[in-house]
């Protein structure tokens, strides 16, 4: 008896409330609404935030092809167009100093041209190496502080700071150090980007577009 009046009493509720006019409606979400695939939020509510994943830059072999372009890519992430908030342009960071140096003038007209850019990246790689030749020869395959020290990192560690530091650097071994206004030193460079072939790298005294 008592089974039966458990499963009786809903039809009874229902039966009593549809008397009374109530119905029971089918409730549809809009075509507008609907979400057929899953996506990220923004700014979810009540969920941690995602941590941005430090990207890490294609590896291209250990040849110069590979050195140039992981230097661009720690730079810039290989943005030909882009100015930082020091105001250092393009894929390889230029400030209006080395471009002058170099023969370049106009910083709109470097930051629109990426084959200039490339040439620039060339041309000042060239005017170091003939700066840092003495350098080379005498620090490369030493270890300051651990970190073994080779052509690729210095020359990766005077477009960070210029040559002039890091001769500083290498003849203190080590003692003088500087770092960018992002905290970047000429040991991180050194050590990060040692042990590429750079051997294509012609030393050039005062070479100009």
């Amino acid at each position: 008896m008592r089974k039966w009046i458990y499963y009786a009493f809903p039809i009874i509720v229902i039966f009593i409330l549809s008397s009374y006019g109530f119905t029971l409606n089918k409730v549809e979400v809009p075509k507008a609404l609907r979400v057929s695939e899953a996506f990220l939020v923004a700014n979810p509510q009540r969920h941690s935030q995602i941590n941005e994943q430090e990207v890490i830059p294609p590896f291209l072999g250990s040849r110069f092809t590979g050195f140039k372009e992981a230097l661009a890519f720690k730079e810039s992430q290989g943005n030909y167009f882009v100015v930082n908030t020091y105001g250092y342009l393009g894929k390889y960071q230029f400030g209006i100093n080395t471009l002058n140096l170099v023969g370049v003038y106009s910083g709109k007209e470097f930051l629109s041209d990426p084959q200039l850019q490339e040439k620039v990246f060339d041309i000042n790689l060239s005017r170091n190496k003939w700066i840092l030749r003495r350098d080379i020869k005498r620090f490369q395959g030493k270890y300051i502080d651990g970190i073994k020290i080779t052509e690729s990192g210095i020359l990766a560690a005077a477009h960070l700071a210029g040559p002039g530091n890091v001769q500083r650097y290498l003849r203190s071994f080590g003692k003088k150090d500087v770092t960018d206004g992002y905290g970047t030193s000429i040991a991180n460079y050194i050590h990060k980007f040692s042990g590429y072939d750079t051997s294509v790298v012609t030393a050039v005294r005062n070479p100009r577009i």
